[in-house]
C-alpha cells in the first residue's frame, strides 16, 4: 500500500493534568502481563515459567486496560484527525480499549506490527467481529526525563527491485509528555528496553472492515 504519510504526530497535545489522571487511575488497578497475538487465548497466570521467559524476549511490559468514557473522548478525535490529515482516509467504526502499558527497568517491546493476522471472531465481541486493527496510536504519559531508554522506534519497510529495505527512525524529538504518534497499524515498530526509571504511555487501536 503506497501512503504519502506513514506516520502522523500530535506534539504535547494531551495536557499534563490528564496525563497525570491516566497513570494514577492506571496504577489504581490490577495490571496483568502483556502478550502477543499468539498468547492472547492463553491466561497469563497459566504460563509456564519457560513459557513466559520466551515470551518477555519479545514482549516485557504490564498492561492495564481502561474502557472509560473520558479517555476515549480525549484521545478518539486525535486519531480521526490524523486519518484525515494524513490523507489514509481509511473506513473506521469501532475503537478497542485503551491499553495503559507500563515499562520499567529492562522492559521493552521489539519489533512487531499491530495488525491482525486476521479478523476478529465473534469472542473479541460484536463491536469488533469481522474487523481488523486498521490505525494504531500511542500517547506518551511520563516526561522524557522520568526514564532513559524506552525509545519508540518505527521501521519504514519498503521493496524495491525485489530487495528489503528497512529505515529505522528513532522518535527522539516526540518523548514529550502529551505528544501522541498515529499510523498505519500494519507499520512495523518497537519500544526498546528501558534503562532507567519507568515508562508510561497509552495505546489505542481503530478497528474497520478489511481493505479490498
Amino acid at each position: 500500500m503506497n501512503l504519502q504519510n506513514y506516520v502522523w504526530v500530535f506534539k504535547e497535545a494531551l495536557t499534563p493534568r490528564f496525563c497525570n489522571e491516566v497513570v494514577k487511575y492506571g496504577e489504581s488497578l490490577q495490571d496483568r502481563v502483556a502478550v502477543t497475538y499468539g498468547e492472547k487465548e492463553r491466561d497469563e497466570k497459566k504460563l509456564t515459567a519457560r513459557q513466559l521467559k520466551k515470551l518477555q524476549k519479545t514482549r516485557n511490559s504490564n498492561v492495564v486496560f481502561i474502557n472509560e468514557k473520558w479517555i476515549y473522548k480525549e484521545v478518539c478525535p486525535y486519531v480521526e484527525e490524523a486519518n484525515r490529515r494524513a490523507g489514509w482516509n481509511f473506513y473506521i467504526d469501532h475503537f478497542e480499549a485503551p491499553q495503559f502499558t507500563k515499562y520499567k527497568l529492562n522492559q521493552h517491546y521489539t519489533w512487531h506490527r499491530d495488525a491482525n493476522p486476521k479478523p476478529y471472531d465473534s469472542s473479541h465481541g460484536k463491536n469488533s467481529e469481522n474487523k481488523i486493527r486498521k490505525l494504531s496510536m500511542t500517547a506518551q504519559l511520563s516526561d522524557s526525563f522520568d526514564y532513559e531508554g524506552g525509545d519508540f522506534w518505527m521501521d519504514f519497510v519498503n521493496n524495491e527491485g525485489g530487495e528489503k529495505r528497512s529505515n529505522k527512525i528513532k522518535f527522539e524529538k516526540e518523548r514529550q509528555k502529551g505528544t501522541l504518534i498515529v499510523f498505519p497499524s500494519f507499520m512495523w515498530h518497537k519500544v526498546s528496553p528501558v534503562t532507567k526509571g519507568s515508562r508510561y504511555s497509552l495505546v489505542m487501536w481503530s478497528l474497520g472492515k478489511p481493505y479490498v
